[in-house]
């Protein structure tokens, strides 16, 4: 039962978020050619580091967690975990993070270590910022996407970057908007949201999903982008990209649940069928 709790305050469900580590490769049009183990174990190091992070951020909200409606069932809020206890399974994964360091690029590793300190103060300051608290979240998405370029010797454009940041704090936006649906004091959830309101974050949201969906656009046929692919049909994956967005838009305005990106990745059928799609269609572009 304890090793059950203790899985479940790792939250290997959030784990799928690293898989930025591959974008990379997978625009380079070399996935095959080019894969290696050190970056599976990039993968797994970004999911250790993110773990760790989550252990922090529940120790240090747990009285906040326990008057939430569905994180009071968290290990550490219900009390499934103890506070010591949880402190021990955080020194085990900076342990093992410290160990795959060894089997890893220092260029790619550095975006670990920055990754993890950039969280670290957000979990304890940061996070309590307007707008400063999403755009730790997105940068954390920017720093697997380099990780991932420096450990399979890759370089990562301007536009990866670009993109990855503005879908990102989108998805963010929307995050913050769904704490607004509970009926808890949102000052008492969190701090930063005494800076936000129901129509700043919609704005907000629409504004970076809107520009995230142009700059695809114009990525997908920018001369250098169809010479580096070997291709100029990039752009017919703006249509899933665009179908995408606006499923999650749906999902976040008119369901009011998108709380949480990675439960609407697992459980949306029309969300997971999108990105199906888009990769089919990304796969016959370069390697078919």
């Amino acid at each position: 039962m304890f090793l059950k709790a203790v899985f479940r305050l790792l939250r290997p469900k959030h784990w799928a978020k690293n898989v930025f580590v591959f974008f990379p490769l997978l625009f380079s049009g070399s996935i095959v050619s080019s894969f290696t183990w050190d970056l599976l174990l990039l993968f797994i190091a970004f999911c250790f580091a993110a773990s760790s992070i989550y252990v922090v951020n529940d120790l240090v909200d747990v009285e906040k967690d326990r008057m939430h409606p569905e994180k009071r069932f968290r290990p550490i809020a219900s009390g499934e975990v103890s506070p010591s206890q949880a402190i021990g399974v955080f020194l085990c994964l900076l342990l093992i993070i410290g160990t795959l360091g060894f089997f890893l690029q220092m260029s790619a590793f550095v975006y670990v270590i920055s990754y993890f300190s950039l969280n670290l103060l957000y979990s304890f300051y940061l996070k309590n910022l307007s707008i400063v608290d999403v755009t730790c979240i997105s940068l954390g998405f920017v720093f697997r996407v380099m990780a991932g370029g420096a450990e399979s010797d890759i370089y990562v454009t301007n536009w990866m970057v670009i993109l990855v940041f503005l879908l990102t704090i989108a998805l963010a936006f929307s995050k913050r908007r769904d704490d607004f649906k509970i009926g808890v004091d949102q000052t008492k959830l969190r701090v930063s949201n005494t800076g936000y309101s129901l129509v700043f974050l919609d704005i907000a949201k629409s504004i970076s999903f809107s520009i995230t969906l142009v700059a695809y656009i114009l990525y997908s046929i920018d001369p250098i982008t169809i010479a580096s692919m070997g291709s100029d049909k990039l752009y017919l994956t703006s249509f899933f990209v665009f179908l995408g967005i606006m499923r999650y838009i749906q999902i976040s305005v008119v369901d009011q649940d998108a709380g949480s990106p990675v439960k609407v990745l697992y459980q949306d059928r029309f969300i997971q069928m999108t990105i199906l799609g888009w990769v089919l269609t990304i796969g016959v572009i370069l390697y078919g």
